[in-house]
């Protein structure tokens, strides 16, 4: 087996054509001819090449790009049928909360939330027939580490499926297929294409071949797959994959370490600090912390933090090559009820930080400046 560096910079090669060592952008709709391809929302060969290196780097059998990150949620939730039952972790990103309260639940499928890390609860809430476990680690945006082993033999005891966002570690760090997930999802926007220019989604499966088969039943019946031109520029992304991650976490940290020192800020959540309450449990289950943070400011001067940057752009997302800081409450968060935010801690004091490329110091001049 390749090692990781070299499968995200060479890809799985399934599209070389007369020498090219760019993976061509087929953009075409239709094909006369081909054995392999007919039309393009089904298949295309540069889709087909993001979508065969992204299970290789996931070590899984296939994977299947969408439009957006919330498009290959949808495409898992679309394995779902009317009475099912769906146990989900209750700090997620808050357009999957959207997605689940305001779409999928109308269609006579019950969500229940709960903190994934209570193994006990978690088994409670397993008694009654659940036919999937969603998850997401760390989660967004309070940065809280979920016990994957343990959640996929508990989803297997009880016949469930067991489906992981792996969006902000990445297959670089974290692989939830060899810990005992079904399905992994990305939203490839983020660090895989890694540029800020791209919308892309991936779920990579497993060894069930009837779950791939399913799954790539509704990529080609919905329409939702991702264009040739962003595969290509997500492929394009995965190629310097390890290198950004490894300055991503490493900025990430000092940063961290910096606001955690600092008058102005409370708390600070990121899993690599030894101080993280499963700062342990991520050592056992990835290789890396990520660059993604949130941090709970001691005062409520937030939008002078927000806005004082000059590095450090007010925007949402994450996971590009420059860092930009999100008021969860009014942006990522806005669709969760208010009563939820509190609970799970977000208030209007958290924000949260993806730390991108820059140098160290600058990036920690930009906080101070920030944080006067």
């Amino acid at each position: 087996m390749r090692h990781f560096e070299t499968t995200a910079a060479h890809g799985a090669e399934t599209a070389r054509y007369e020498g090219a060592v760019s993976t061509p952008i087929f953009q075409t709709s239709t094909y006369a001819g081909s054995e392999r391809f007919s039309y393009s929302r089904c298949d295309n060969p540069t889709r087909y090449e993001l979508e065969q290196t992204a299970a290789s780097l996931e070590q899984g059998s296939r994977g299947f790009a969408f439009s957006s990150g919330l498009a290959a949620i949808s495409a898992v939730f679309s394995l779902l049928k009317r009475g099912d039952r769906v146990l989900v972790s209750d700090d997620l990103y808050g357009g999957t909360y959207r997605l689940i309260e305001q779409i999928w639940s109308g269609f006579g499928i019950s969500f229940a939330f709960c903190d994934l890390r209570d193994l006990e609860r978690v088994e409670a809430e397993l008694r009654t027939p659940t036919r999937m476990i969603f998850a997401e680690t760390p989660t967004n945006p309070m940065m809280k580490v979920l016990p994957l082993r343990a959640l996929s033999a508990l989803a297997k005891a009880h016949g469930a499926l067991f489906a992981v966002d792996n969006t902000f570690l990445t297959p670089y760090y974290q692989r939830p297929l060899t810990l005992g997930a079904d399905i992994v999802v990305h939203s490839g926007t983020k660090f895989l294409s890694g540029h800020h220019d791209v919308c892309c989604g991936l779920a990579v499966v497993g060894e069930d071949p009837e779950l791939a088969d399913r799954l790539a039943l509704i990529q080609r019946t919905l329409g939702n797959a991702l264009s040739p031109f962003d595969s290509w520029l997500t492929l394009r992304g995965i190629q310097t994959l390890p290198l950004r991650m490894e300055k991503h976490s490493a900025n990430a940290l000092a940063a961290a370490n910096y606001l955690s020192a600092h008058p102005r800020v409370a708390q600070v959540n990121y899993p690599g600090l030894p101080s993280h309450p499963q700062y342990g449990l991520l050592r056992e289950q990835a290789s890396g912390a990520g660059g993604v943070l949130s941090f709970l400011l001691a005062d409520d001067r937030v939008q002078s933090v927000l806005h004082g940057g000059k590095l450090i752009r007010f925007a949402e997302s994450l996971g590009g090559t420059t860092s930009l800081i999100t008021y969860p409450q009014t942006q990522t968060h806005a669709s969760v009820p208010a009563a939820l935010r509190e609970k799970i801690g977000i208030t209007p004091r958290l924000l949260r930080l993806s730390v991108g490329l820059e140098h160290p110091d600058d990036l920690l001049e930009d906080l101070e400046t920030m944080l006067k």
